[in-house]
């Protein structure tokens, strides 16, 4: 993967905090007034060697610090029963997005998937994330199912 001023590395389970601080910024910026501290648990639970991580950072500047990020796991796809790719997280830091480094973290995706022979890539995007939604549609991802919600309300609330 290349792509100019950045270079990739591949993480390892001494970046779990890092990967941590990342999850949580992808939902801040969604959800600016959210506790997501909860994260660390899904963290805890799904990060693991079959779990690979990527980071991009710049070239120039000595002190190498993550502007992007990739965490793929795996996944079940419940039509066919097939295991496929699944993204648990990319992200890249607002300053540096719109240079190809989303892209470039998604053809990773790719890349590993189909060496390992998965014939999908699998994602869950928030539909109130339109900036990534338009970059998954021109990588050509299409919805293929829609997970709905409805809260409850708790019988004392009744």
């Amino acid at each position: 993967m290349l792509i100019p001023g950045y270079t990739v590395r591949t993480g390892s389970r001494l970046d779990r905090a890092r990967l941590l601080k990342f999850m949580q910024l992808t939902y801040l910026e969604l959800y600016p007034e959210g506790d997501f501290s909860h994260l660390a648990q899904t963290v805890e639970q799904y990060f693991a060697s079959s779990t690979p991580l990527w980071w991009v950072e710049e070239t120039s500047p000595s002190q190498k610090v993550p502007v992007g990020c990739l965490w793929l796991g795996s996944a079940i796809d419940q039509v066919s029963g097939d295991r496929h790719a699944h993204i648990f997280l990319v992200y890249v830091v607002p300053e540096h997005r719109r240079r190809g480094i989303g892209s470039a973290l998604m053809q990773e995706a790719e890349t590993w998937a189909k060496d390992r022979g998965d014939r999908q890539v699998g994602l869950q995007v928030f539909l109130t994330n339109q900036p990534a939604l338009n970059l998954y549609r021109k990588l050509g991802y299409e919805t293929q199912s829609l997970w709905m919600l409805k809260p409850l309300k708790p019988e004392s609330d009744r």
